[in-house]
């Protein structure tokens, strides 16, 4: 019994010892390499990295990101994709992500603060495969992408969500069935960025979200399969199946309203399916446009009327109105239609729109006396609506000087004005429903 014993104790003892050297071999290798990737010395960094991973991969978690790092240093240096090198290093990176994701979930029980989740681990296992793969497989990474994303929502990295939909648009290119799952992509990705945005508190932070917001919708509209005659016919009879859905036809209305096609009957028609369900501002507004095109202009003023009432946001409303005085300009009702040029101006002081619309308004019915020269006074206002279209609004200038030079050679000549007791820098005033001084030049 003794002798057994002995051996026992023996065996555990050597047990013991070889277990404690593992442990004192692990530290010593973590050590050695975490310094070395932080001096950026990756060739000195390799081994013993990769001896942590293979004999104590739950030592600590930033062993993995150091090897991601060191591989991804290594694929960089090496020009030929397809040499025997790069193969084994590429390997072994998408190892250590999967080595990674397979331990997260033990890092996180334990407490371990900064261990990101499985889901963000594969966004940016995707990132890398883009980047690195000799020839990478767009479904593969798509499929990994999206999976990325619908986990992690709004707390997405940015790249993953630039890749998400870079790699979407790829597909659609190859293949037009990707079409509609490529809109519902960006409409996802867009939302996540936006819910990002909402949360951020630090302004670099927001200022780097909003670029990647930015970057999503110039990818969206540089695609080539978002123009709107490709969106009447994928959405077109979709809203008709979807018409009770007003989840769907949510996202119909921002995807046509992004695109500018609020004119195609399928924005029309989305619009007046969404307000029997909701009647919001929004919906009350493609409903007055579809009333607006078939020359209805009574209800499309109700309807613009009904979601300026709705709505609480000062620059939709001051679009609000303008669009209701373009819809009363097209109905010869000038004065009505002044007074919304009017209250566009009201909501938003820097709309150069209003302006130009109220000279037009002006210049389309100028006569207000029986002397033709003080008729053509009227012009004087005109001009100077379009100066201060201008004047407040600098995207406008373009157009405000093509219309300053148009009317200004309707103006009267100045002997025609001395006749009627009147000279350059004469204060007068625009008699019948215009009711506005101006200065004579």
């Amino acid at each position: 019994m003794k002798i057994k014993t002995l051996v026992a104790v023996l065996l555990l003892s050597g047990g013991v010892t070889s277990t404690f050297a593992q442990t004192e071999n692990c530290n010593s290798n973590s050590s050695i390499s975490h310094e070395a990737v932080r001096a950026g010395n990756f060739k000195d960094a390799y081994a013993p990295c990769m001896a942590v991973l293979k004999d104590c991969p739950t030592l600590r978690y930033y062993t993995f990101t150091d090897a991601q790092k060191i591989l991804a240093g290594f694929l960089s240096q090496i020009k030929d994709r397809n040499s025997a090198d790069y193969k084994k290093y590429f390997d072994e990176l998408m190892d250590v992500y999967d080595l990674r994701m397979k331990y997260i979930p033990e890092f996180i029980s334990k407490g371990m603060k900064g261990v990101p989740s499985v889901a963000d681990a594969l966004g940016a296992k995707a990132v890398d495969y883009l980047q690195f793969a000799p020839a990478p497989d767009l479904n593969t990474a798509y499929n990994w992408l999206k999976e990325s994303v619908q986990a992690e929502k709004g707390g997405s990295k940015g790249a993953v969500l630039h890749y998400f939909l870079d790699v979407s648009m790829q597909k659609v290119k190859a293949d037009d069935n990707h079409t509609d799952q490529f809109f519902q992509d960006y409409i996802d990705a867009s939302k996540y960025a936006d819910d990002a945005l909402a949360a951020e508190t630090k302004e670099a932070k927001k200022a780097n979200l909003q670029a990647i917001k930015d970057n999503l919708v110039a990818m969206f509209i540089q695609s080539g399969v978002a123009d709107c005659e490709s969106l009447q016919n994928i959405y077109g009879p979709k809203v008709e199946e979807n018409k009770t859905d007003s989840t769907f036809l949510k996202k119909a209305l921002n995807i046509l309203k992004l695109m500018k096609c609020n004119e195609s009957e399928v924005y029309f028609k989305a619009s007046e399916y969404m307000y029997q369900i909701d009647p919001t501002a929004d919906a009350a507004v493609g409903v007055a446009y579809m009333y607006y095109k078939k020359g209805d202009y009574d209800n499309a003023v109700k309807y613009f009327d009904e979601a300026l009432i709705k709505e609480t946001d000062n620059d939709k409303k001051a679009e609000m109105a303008y669009a209701t005085a373009a819809a009363l300009m097209q109905a010869k009702k000038l004065s009505q239609a002044r007074a919304y040029c009017q209250k566009a101006i009201g909501f938003k002081e820097n709309y150069g729109d209003p302006y130009i619309l109220l000279a037009q308004l002006y210049g389309s019915n100028p006569n207000w006396t029986d002397e033709p020269a003080l008729n053509k006074c009227t012009y004087f206002v005109v001009i100077d609506k379009l100066q201060r279209a201008k004047a407040v609004d600098p995207s406008v200038t373009e157009r405000a000087n093509e219309l300053i030079g148009t009317y200004s050679r309707h103006t009267p000549q100045a002997k025609d004005l001395f006749m009627l007791g009147y000279k350059a820098g004469d204060r007068i005033t625009i008699g019948g429903w215009i009711g506005e001084s101006t200065t004579i030049r």
